[in-house]
């Protein structure tokens, strides 16, 4: 899988990060969200996701872009504590988000015998739901400390970025070929690396053009020719350096993965787990039991593990107990994949808030804990898999799927509102009780408790507006 799929994906990333791509991301985000409340800290969060699109490591998302964002964020007054913790949660939540997955989505197609079109379809909502999450903590933290966006004059214009938006040319390309199943996904890569090329000799002749213009050595033609091999070389540089740290990767996984197996070291892992939850009666308990004890198994195992190498032990070690307890084959992947990678932000280790922290010089462990708050949906949706599987998109009836996104988006907000104390204004003790007891109900799968936890939510919404009028009528007579 390595050699067929996720060596030329990687140096299609690299020929990505040379033609601008990651840089028009950026520049994109700064443009849609750079201008409102907060705004450094939403385009992290956007730039995190668009660039975790075609970037294969977490930490290398976060220096990419939280070399921009993370200033930016300090500047505007968040602590460099929550601009890591932004920085860290957005970068992390990068390699779960289709269509390339940290390269995991190949590997997963294999492991469950599905098409690579299956994943990506089945992995969108979840991802979509993992960023809303922690753009509305973002949007709440901004409000509550009064912070103001960038100045328009200092953004990106539209105009500047539809005159750049050629630049996605390969991407569209890439997502076109694939999910309409046309050619393999080593010739769609290939291509795909080939109008990267295509693209980016717009910009170097324009900037070739100019250079002749202002020195008057050389022509235009030839500076763009000379630029254009130094781009394609240091891209293949880069590509093959990445190719190897992932084929050093897997390789070692699966010799672990291989050791594993064969000792049977995986069957005592299972026995053991199962063992444990089944001194449980009650075979809801005892199934929450296992689930726990799973994760537990994917967070130790993934902590400072790659990606694609974390996901093939995961695969093989976690995901196994899953599917003896009878949970279907998806969902159980799905579950140790996400787990897996939340390990980034799980102390001690913690690897993507170790690199966020250093570069906002800020506390590890206080970062690690901001973190934690704002990928919640990363720690809460693996379960939402296996009680509520219509999220994964493309599973179960368009009602069953529309009624668990629902049951996400209302959890994530009382959730965040409760641990922000925040929602229009300061909420009162009696609002924070009733939002924690609604998202409660919202994350059991309980009919019942569905209701009650949107009707809790209904009363919170109503009961802060109410107080908030009654506040800002007493601010106006004063």
């Amino acid at each position: 899988v390595c050699a067929k799929f996720i060596a030329v994906f990687i140096i299609f990333g690299a020929f990505l990060e040379r033609t601008g791509i990651s840089s028009f991301f950026i520049d994109l985000a700064n443009a849609i969200a750079g201008w409102t409340s907060g705004g450094p800290a939403k385009v992290a969060v956007i730039s995190s996701a668009l660039c975790g699109m075609v970037s294969g490591s977490s930490v290398g998302n976060t220096v990419t872009t939280g070399s921009v964002t993370i200033p930016m964020m300090k500047r505007t007054g968040y602590k460099p504590e929550f601009a890591g913790a932004v920085e860290a949660a957005a970068s992390t939540g990068g390699q779960i988000m289709p269509p390339i997955m940290g390269a995991a989505a190949f590997l997963m197609a294999e492991y469950m015998n599905v098409t690579y079109g299956q994943v990506t379809l089945w992995a969108i909502l979840p991802a979509v739901l993992y960023f809303g999450g922690i753009f509305i903590s973002v949007h709440l933290e901004a409000k509550k400390l009064g912070l103001r966006g960038i100045p328009r004059s200092e953004l990106p214009r539209f105009k500047y970025l539809m005159r750049n938006v050629y630049l996605l040319l390969p991407l569209v390309f890439l997502i076109w070929v694939v999910t309409a199943n046309i050619r393999s996904l080593q010739y769609a890569a290939s291509i795909a690396i080939l109008i990267s090329i295509a693209v980016s000799l717009v910009g170097t002749i324009r900037d070739a053009a100019a250079e002749a213009k202002e020195t008057k050595t050389g022509s235009a033609a030839g500076i763009a020719v000379k630029k254009t091999g130094l781009m394609i070389l240091e891209a293949l540089e880069a590509g093959g350096k990445g190719s190897i740290t992932v084929a050093v990767a897997c390789s070692m996984a699966g010799m672990i993965a291989g050791c594993i197996t064969v000792t049977g070291l995986a069957s005592k892992l299972i026995s053991g787990v199962v063992a444990l939850s089944s001194k449980i009666p009650n075979p809801t308990l005892s199934l929450l039991l296992a689930l726990f004890l799973t994760m537990l198994c994917c967070i130790v195992l993934g902590m400072g593990v790659p990606t694609t190498a974390n996901y093939c032990i995961m695969a093989s070690t976690c995901a196994p107990i899953l599917i003896t307890l009878g949970i279907p084959k998806i969902a159980a992947h799905f579950f140790v994949f996400y787990y897996g990678e939340m390990s980034a932000l799980t102390p001690p280790v913690a690897i993507g808030c170790l690199v966020a922290s250093g570069m906002a010089k800020a506390d590890f462990m206080k970062t690690c804990w901001i973190s934690l708050r704002l990928a919640i949906a990363g720690f809460v949706l693996p379960f939402m898999f296996l009680f509520r599987p219509a999220i994964l998109f493309g599973l179960g009836t368009v009602g069953s799927w529309a009624w668990a996104t629902l049951m996400v988006l209302v959890f994530l907000f009382t959730f965040i509102i409760a641990c922000e104390n925040f929602f229009l204004i300061k909420l009162s003790v009696s609002e924070r009780i009733l939002s924690g007891l609604a998202c409660i109900g919202c994350i059991i799968p309980i009919e019942i408790l569905d209701f009650a936890g949107l009707a809790l939510t209904v009363a919170v919404v109503i009961l802060h507006l109410a107080r908030r009028k009654k506040e800002t009528a007493k601010e106006v007579t004063a």
